[in-house]
């Protein structure tokens, strides 16, 4: 089992030494405080972590506090799967405190905000 250590700054991508039969890195690995940060809205900022051949990626989305998406969030073409590293995310309906998961349907939507400030892990199966 690998684990991934949030926080921290330019991605750094490491192929670990064991490969797959198609000769293809078995490992990649990246550390948050080395992902270039993207700012999406004031005080939201993504970094990526990883984009898979297949569309799949996956990021660390950092919210301030008494921050909004602006807009609605619409899942497409696939779903989103987060998971609250800290703080307190609140969807537009509810709030969500560190250590909960949350997986969204394609199609499905929300307005992403916070009042005390958040971190997420947000990863896309199908880009």
């Amino acid at each position: 089992m690998s684990f991934l250590t949030l926080g921290g700054a330019a991605v750094r991508r490491q192929a670990g030494p064991m490969t797959t039969e198609q000769n293809t890195p078995a490992h990649v690995w990246s550390a948050v405080q080395d992902a270039p940060v993207q700012e999406l809205f004031p005080g939201i900022r993504a970094r990526p972590l990883w984009h898979g051949d297949n569309g799949a990626k996956a990021y660390v989305l950092e919210m301030d506090a008494n921050t909004c998406w602006q807009g609605v969030d619409v899942h497409e073409p696939g779903p989103e799967e987060v998971f609250v590293v800290s703080g307190v995310f609140n969807d537009g309906e509810r709030d969500y405190p560190a250590g909960s998961f949350i997986h969204a349907s394609a199609g499905s939507s929300h307005v992403p905000q916070t009042t005390t400030g958040c971190t997420l892990f947000l990863f896309y199966p199908e880009g």
